[in-house]
């Protein structure tokens, strides 16, 4: 593993403590859970999995990985949290699935794989790295020729702060507190302008809602929250 690598010990302690209980869909990572849905209608809506090498990174407890696998992909998913790779792992026993956990840092596999992927996923990682513009750059690279990026993140918006962080953490208490930082949401053109500066042309920005109570998510054209994103490398 690289030295320095792009993220902060305390966020990777953080996921460490959510690892026991990350496939419990009612548990801290209920949100998660329900989003999964959404995030792989999306990316099966822009790619044809079956056959695709895919890489996850920030792959936490390996829900979308899990899914992307039965889908027919073959998934390389990292994360530099030791713990949950091993709560992703051992959840492979149970799902009878293939997958490539790794605890490892964007970086380092762009080291090693570059131009290796027919798509790229990145759920929810972007906010929590300490360089936004090198997290980026290093899933540019893990792309082949025409290859496709998927992201999902939060919105810089009073109504994101009130949603993801007041309402989420502090009053229905679906997050632990300090999940987030305001300061570190990104707004989709400020992504899409580091999406261009590593080479990659954006091609979609979808929102997502969410209704905890009926725990239902689903693309809405409102990106005020959560957003999905696309992008391609050219070929």
């Amino acid at each position: 593993m690289s030295e320095v690598a792009n993220a902060s010990p305390r966020e990777i302690a953080h996921f460490d403590a959510l690892a026991s209980r990350w496939w419990d869909a009612d548990g801290e990572s209920r949100p998660l859970h329900d989003l999964n849905p959404v995030r792989l209608a999306y990316i099966q809506a822009r790619i044809e999995l079956r056959g695709a090498r895919v890489a996850d990174v920030g792959c936490g407890g390996g829900l979308l990985s899990e899914a992307l696998a039965r889908a027919g992909a073959a998934v390389t998913a990292i994360d530099l949290s030791t713990q949950v790779i091993e709560v992703a792992r051992l959840h492979l026993h149970e799902s009878n699935l293939q997958v490539d956990y790794r605890v490892q840092s964007s970086a380092d596999l762009a080291a090693v794989e570059a131009g290796a992927f027919d798509a790229v996923c990145c759920m929810e990682l972007v906010e929590h790295v300490p360089d936004a513009a090198a997290l980026v750059r290093d899933l540019a690279a893990l792309l082949k020729p025409g290859g496709c990026l998927f992201m999902s993140t939060l919105n810089r918006t009073p109504t994101a702060f009130g949603v993801a962080i007041l309402g989420a953490e502090y009053m229905l208490r679906l997050l632990p507190r300090g999940t987030h930082h305001y300061a570190k949401f990104l707004r989709p053109s400020e992504l899409t302008r580091l999406l261009r500066a590593s080479g990659l042309q954006a091609e979609d920005v979808s929102g997502v809602a969410y209704d905890p109570w009926r725990r239902k998510a689903w693309q809405s054209r409102s990106t005020s929250v959560n957003y999905l994103l696309s992008a391609r490398k050219p070929a």
